[in-house]
């Protein structure tokens, strides 16, 4: 069975973090439906070193394959940590479409490594980046959001579910928080049925970072449109009734009538729940 294609005609979404990995591959499902997107990222290429980077993608290129699905889409440079220029980019952007149905909360800093270990500056970072930019993205849309139908704000972190993780407490302090601050919002904005939900892979996600920290092999990863098709499945909801959520991947899709993930593998056989499995040590999938 295929994953659920909603109707997004007329509709626009804002993200943070398009440049590559997971935030471009559900910028370019949502355009594929019919989204508008607003891509938003820190790796521009009117950035004065973009072209000696050894980084891949850009906001605008992201923007530019969306518009090859015939939607309409707005690169914006953002560092989500900065109130000013998230305040100025939701203006932006609601100025330019109008409308913003779908906010989705995706940029987000890694490191893996051990209170002891983690240096300070590098604590503000994974900080700033996935709870205060959530804060501040979700903060600045909110009262719009209000006025919205089918208005949705999303967030890539994992379901609260422990007291401690051991080996990387930093990170996952700041991933948690990023969900503690989504489904607070189901609450404050469940009035006016927004729907707010967190989505979280149950496996590792070939992206940039993953490779870079050597998270595994290709052997324990999907690819990113596992999360897209998450994404997808979520927006094809009603707002109003499903909010406050918390899921993963892979049960939301299989609940929704998916069996057969091997379309998202790498490589042959079955990736361990290692995703899960770092904010939840005792998961196990379900028979």
């Amino acid at each position: 069975m295929t994953v659920s294609q909603p109707d997004l005609s007329g509709q626009t979404a804002f993200i943070t973090g398009t440049t590559r990995g997971i935030g471009k591959s559900i910028a370019l499902a949502l355009a594929e439906q019919g989204c508008n997107i607003v891509s938003t990222g820190k790796t521009s290429e009117e950035d004065d070193d973009y072209a000696d980077s050894d980084l891949e993608g850009s906001i605008e290129q992201t923007a530019r394959e969306a518009r090859d699905h015939g939607v309409e889409a707005l690169a914006l440079k953002l560092d989500v940590r900065d109130e000013a220029a998230v305040e100025a980019a939701a203006e932006r952007a609601i100025e330019e479409f109008g409308t913003v149905n779908i906010v989705i909360n995706n940029a987000s800093a890694i490191q893996l490594a051990t209170v002891e270990e983690l240096p300070p500056k590098r604590f503000d970072l994974l900080t700033d980046v996935n709870v205060r930019g959530t804060y501040l993205t979700s903060r600045a849309f909110a009262d719009h959001l209000r006025e919205v139908d089918n208005a949705w704000l999303l967030t890539n972190a994992p379901p609260v579910g422990i007291d401690r993780s051991p080996g990387s407490g930093p990170y996952a302090w700041s991933k948690l928080g990023m969900t503690f601050i989504t489904l607070s919002l189901a609450s404050e904005l469940g009035g006016d049925d927004v729907g707010c939900n967190a989505f979280w892979p149950v496996t590792a996600i070939d992206t940039r970072a993953t490779r870079y920290f050597g998270m595994g092999t290709e052997d324990d990863w999907r690819t990113p449109e596992i999360v897209s098709d998450t994404v997808l499945e979520i927006l094809s909801r009603d707002p109003s009734e499903f909010t406050g959520n918390s899921v993963y991947d892979e049960e939301l899709l299989r609940e929704a009538g998916v069996d057969d993930f091997s379309q998202y593998n790498l490589t042959e056989g079955d990736p361990a729940p290692t995703s899960a499995q770092l904010f939840e040590p005792d998961y196990r999938r379900s028979e």
